[in-house]
């Protein structure tokens, strides 16, 4: 069987992340969507609630499930059996750093590969900075986020204005 993760923090989920999700679904047996919990960063929206929005999201994707996780991807790969881990790649920025890290995991554990997918044209600029930066301004974010997630995020922001 093969097994994928797609690792990120999905902070929030962006039309990007659910292409790769839905292309990626198609190559393997099972996705693990996994969401990273990073101490490291201040995140907009919790664990609990980037888990549940994915779900959410992909839910018509018999072979996808959500999950969090903490620690090393390619730890987190191997203890759930994954034998792949997929990766988007944006521009040649994105390809150097990606490249890095997969080769890097390749000799922390050879039985576990990085599957580069590039992104769909109409989202080769999109990351969730971009979305939160447009949000945090009351702008137009559409195009960049399913219907039924901009009112979360746009909530989250007048939560802070408000504090």
């Amino acid at each position: 069987m093969k097994r994928a993760i797609y690792p990120g923090s999905f902070d929030p989920v962006t039309f990007g992340h659910l292409d790769m999700i839905g292309r990626s679904a198609k190559m393997v047996d099972e996705l693990v969507v996994a969401v990273l919990v990073n101490s490291a960063k201040n995140p907009l929206f919790s664990i609990e609630e980037r888990v549940k929005m994915l779900e959410e999201m992909t839910d018509h994707l018999p072979n996808v499930s959500i999950r969090s996780f903490e620690g090393l991807t390619i730890d987190y790969a191997r203890s759930i059996g994954a034998n792949i881990i997929v990766r988007g790649l944006r521009a040649v920025t994105d390809f150097e750093y990606e490249l890095q890290i997969a080769q890097t995991n390749r000799i922390v554990n050879p039985d576990i590969d990085t599957m580069f997918l590039t992104t769909s044209l109409e989202y080769a600029y999109l990351s969730s900075t971009i979305v939160k930066e447009i949000a945090s301004y009351g702008g137009d974010i559409s195009k960049f986020v399913p219907q039924k997630l901009m009112g979360r995020i746009y909530e989250k922001y007048e939560k802070n204005r408000c504090v």
